[in-house]
């Protein structure tokens, strides 16, 4: 006798599938039968002409036309995935058919202790024989992992296998004949095979789910003794708003931590702050974390401030931006970071939690904030709970996803075991997979349904356990409109593809691409060019440790990394404004001729110096140092050949300059259609008296352009006052009574949803709002109807927060609509930004409520249930 391992090439299944030929017959003793072992040997079964079966006796208290547990007929815990692909019933009739076929059955007249397997040839002589720790299930086949304590062994030769055999003929003549057991067993799995309607199975599915009162039970999660149904948020929370915080508790108090992913403007901030309020009636301490630039949104609700609507439930939470997770002291607010106990806090709540999907590797041994948030806050000190608020928690691939949950689980990949996901990680990766597979599928095979279907539901059982999404389509189905009002229809978005040149005279953008690709960059890789017996110590000096040291990842990879990315940006510039390429090409070439000049001045008698011994931000060594936040010795270079390569960029980036200056305002095809938007929209405003615009763009360059060449134009032409907002300091309006900060600006774009106070309204209103990504999340700007992307971000949550902003909760607006400018074909031909946007898109979509994808949302508002 031998072992069998059960696992690889040595399983069970192995052993048996070459005996099972035609005329070959099959005894077993087991302690289970299950359907999916069954379909394991599907193609081999039916060949065998004569089966002997022993199976445990039926358990006495199971009720008629129910499966008898002591079988396992539907399998076990590892047999989910089979379950899910629904074929048991089939399963079943085949089984049925072939039993009663085949097949002979008797029952045990107690436990079985262990598997039996004899499989004999055409004379009834046995062959092959098994036993041990197993049985006919997946895991006693080998298909699913078994228990590594099973103990199985197989017969070597003939002669071993007869032993085995003359012992099961013992124990079949000891049993004698029973009819009833056979026909039993083929009845249940008639009971398993039989059609169900689908309201009965509906029923089944409600009565498992509540019979126990398992179900949100709003008194037993959130009590009533905190006094949280008497504070101010509490009673401004709509119905539907009410039971998102039910269930975050419920997800907080159950798993540790939830995701909050209604789609944008469904007014997560509150929720979060009902939440927040919960637990500080409970005597929880509470930190919330959110970018810089939405600070002031939640400190707003703390203050005693007469703005500050929610100033009677004295909120006292903590607030850092994300950005504090990098500091180790001054000042963040009134937080001196210095002296924070960071692992003290009972419930933490990030903002806009994607900025925490990247799971970036420390250079040089220094901590990310990603890194910091999970060892300072959440693993130190108290047990603490992890509320994050994003509608968007899918940014570009389904990592995003997976290092959020770590917050949740504290990186226990299998914290979610007993609730039927073995591995978060595989999980993720296994989608992200399947999302790779359907992305290369033909566009009319790629459809949404397909990609559900193919990312499994091990997949959604994940979004389900941690997650709460809901879409306006899922509130007006599920809730109505009567609390909120009717949320504004999204018209079909209006895509543009616009030339580069009016006129027709810019050269190809084959051209354009062909001398971009070209470009050294030289200016931006000194590292390239350090003569080959140095590299040893610059390597030294710069390279970073990675997976824990185990590898580096050396500065000059990093460099030409760098110079692929700043080639890609510099098309992209061209998709956003012929202007910004040009503001980019220039600066390209200044920083070319910034360099030629250094090594122009170079002193040729210079001490010879070792980089390792040179502090490259002492003063004296500035004139032998060149680059930015790398440094190299002039000495330690091939200034020959870097020099070459730099006189090549310098030429060919002039040309592209030279290009690029021709084509002026008049002749920006662009520009020339976005005016005739602008006009447009004012003709036949969509919603009565409405002529409010919001312009988007990536760069702040074509925002600043834009502003240049459409504020006048439209104060003249149609009587319209504009305003731009960078976040760079350079604000501006038309309006001159009207202060440059953003809280004035955006007041004066949208003052009602703003609710900007009534002495303040001398200072006018807006109608034009150009603006980059400063903007494009926590801001209420629902008085205007008209958005407008000017630039598709590579990222569509961009293009998700950036809509977020006019199609919100409150509006008055009965449509709103939005406009995107696409590459032209042949620009998009180099930097496939439709594509890879429209895919994202979809995976984002199917992440979160179902309804976020605006690119190509259709008329009619679709409700797209995933359930």
């Amino acid at each position: 006798m031998r072992f069998v391992s059960n696992v690889g090439s040595d399983r069970v299944l192995d052993l048996v599938r070459p005996w099972m030929q035609p005329g070959h017959q099959l005894d077993m003793v087991s302690p289970m039968f299950s359907l999916f072992a069954y379909s394991a040997l599907l193609d081999e079964l039916p060949c065998v002409s004569k089966a002997r079966l022993v199976l445990p006796p039926r358990p006495p208290a199971v009720a008629q036309g129910t499966e008898p547990d002591g079988l396992g007929l539907l399998g076990t815990a590892a047999d989910r995935p089979y379950r899910n692909t629904l074929q048991a019933p089939w399963l079943a009739r085949k089984l049925a058919a072939w039993l009663a076929q085949i097949a002979e059955v008797r029952q045990a007249h107690g436990a079985i202790p262990q598997g039996t397997l004899v499989l004999r040839d055409e004379q009834g002589r046995a062959q092959q024989a098994a036993l041990g720790s197993f049985s006919f299930s997946t895991d006693g086949l080998g298909v699913t992992p078994g228990n590594p304590l099973s103990l199985i062994q197989a017969s070597e030769n003939p002669a071993e296998a007869q032993m085995l055999s003359q012992w099961f003929d013992a124990q079949w003549t000891v049993l004698r004949d029973q009819p009833q057991a056979k026909a039993e067993l083929i009845e249940q799995l008639q009971v398993l095979g039989s059609h169900r309607d689908a309201s009965s199975v509906y029923a089944l599915i409600l009565h498992h789910l509540f019979a126990n009162g398992d179900g949100l039970d709003e008194e037993r999660i959130v009590k009533s003794a905190t006094g949280i149904r008497n504070t101010v948020v509490w009673k401004k929370l709509y119905k539907f708003q009410r039971d998102g915080v039910v269930g975050a508790i419920d997800k907080l108090d159950r798993f540790g931590g939830c995701i909050i992913a209604d789609s944008v403007g469904l007014g997560k901030t509150f929720e979060a702050l009902a939440i927040i309020k919960y637990h500080e009636l409970r005597n929880d301490r509470v930190l919330v974390l959110c970018p810089k630039r939405l600070r002031d949104n939640w400190t707003l609700y703390k203050a005693n401030d007469r703005r500050n609507v929610l100033a009677s439930d004295r909120f006292n939470y903590d607030v850092l931006n994300h950005t504090d997770l990098s500091r180790d002291g001054g000042h963040s607010g009134d937080i001196d970071l210095s002296h924070v106990n960071w692992g003290n806090y009972d419930l933490v709540v990030i903002d806009e939690s994607h900025n925490f999907r990247n799971k970036k590797s420390p250079r040089q041994g220094n901590e990310t904030r990603y890194d910091r948030l999970m060892r300072k806050i959440i693993r130190e000190g108290v047990k603490t709970r992890v509320l994050m608020l994003s509608a968007t928690p899918v940014n570009n691939r389904l990592a995003d996803l997976r290092n959020q949950i770590a917050f949740v689980t504290e990186g226990d990949d299998t914290a979610l075991f007993e609730h039927g996901i073995a591995s978060i990680d595989s999980t993720t990766r296994r989608a992200q997979k399947a999302f790779n597979r359907w992305l290369e599928l033909p566009n009319e095979e790629k459809t949404p349904s397909l990609l559900i279907e193919m990312l499994g539901f091990d997949y959604f059982a994940l979004l389900d356990h941690l997650t709460i999404a809901r879409s306006r389509r899922h509130i007006e189905k599920y809730y109505g409109t009567h609390e909120t009002g009717r949320f504004p229809e999204r018209l079909p978005p209006i895509n543009i593809k616009a030339d580069v040149d009016r006129a027709g005279a810019f050269r190809s953008i084959r051209d354009i691409n062909l001398e971009i690709r070209r470009l050294n960059l030289a200016a931006y890789a000194p590292l390239r060019y350090v003569l080959a017996h140095k590299q040893q110590a610059y390597d030294a000096k710069y390279s970073t440790q990675i997976r824990g040291g185990e590898s580096f990842f050396r500065q000059v990879d990093r460099e030409e990394s760098l110079i692929h990315l700043l080639r890609v940006n510099v098309l992209k510039r061209m998709e956003s404004a012929v202007s910004s390429f040009a503001l980019t090409v220039q600066r390209q070439l200044h920083d070319v001729e910034a360099t030629l000049a250094q090594i122009e001045a170079h002193n040729d008698e210079i001490e010879e110096l070792d980089i390792a011994d040179v502090d490259i931000d002492d003063p004296a060594f500035e004139t032998l140092l060149v680059g930015r936040k790398v440094k190299v010795l002039l000495s330690d270079v091939d200034l020959l050949r870097w020099k070459q390569d730099l006189i090549e960029d310098r030429n060919r980036l002039a040309t592209l300059h030279a290009l690029a200056e021709q084509v002026t305002a008049d002749r920006d095809d662009k520009l020339i259609r976005l005016r005739e938007q602008f006009a447009a929209k004012c003709a036949a405003p969509i919603n009565d008296g409405n002529r409010k615009l919001i312009i988007f763009t990536a760069f702040a360059d074509t925002a600043s352009y834009l502003y240049a060449q459409i504020a006048p134009w439209a104060k003249a032409e149609l009587g319209l006052d504009s305003a731009l907002v960078t976040g760079a300091g350079r604000n501006q309006a038309t309006l001159p009574g009207l202060r440059r900060d953003l809280t004035s600006i955006l007041s004066a774009f949208s003052p009602r949803s703003k609710e900007r106070p009534e002495e303040l309204a001398h200072e006018g209103e807006l109608d034009i709002l150009i603006a980059t990504d400063c903007i494009s999340e926590g801001q209420n700007l629902q008085d205007c109807d008209w958005l407008i992307n000017y630039d598709i971000h590579w990222n569509p949550v961009r293009i998700i927060q950036r809509f977020g902003r006019i199609d919100r909760i409150g509006s008055t607006n009965t449509r709103i609509q939005l406009v995107n400018f696409w590459p032209n074909m042949e620009l998009e031909e180099y930097i496939n930004l439709e594509q890879r946007v429209s895919g994202r898109m979809v995976l984002l979509d199917i992440s979160a409520t179902g309804e976020e994808n605006i690119i190509e949302q259709q008329s009619g508002n679709q409700m797209n249930d995933l359930e």
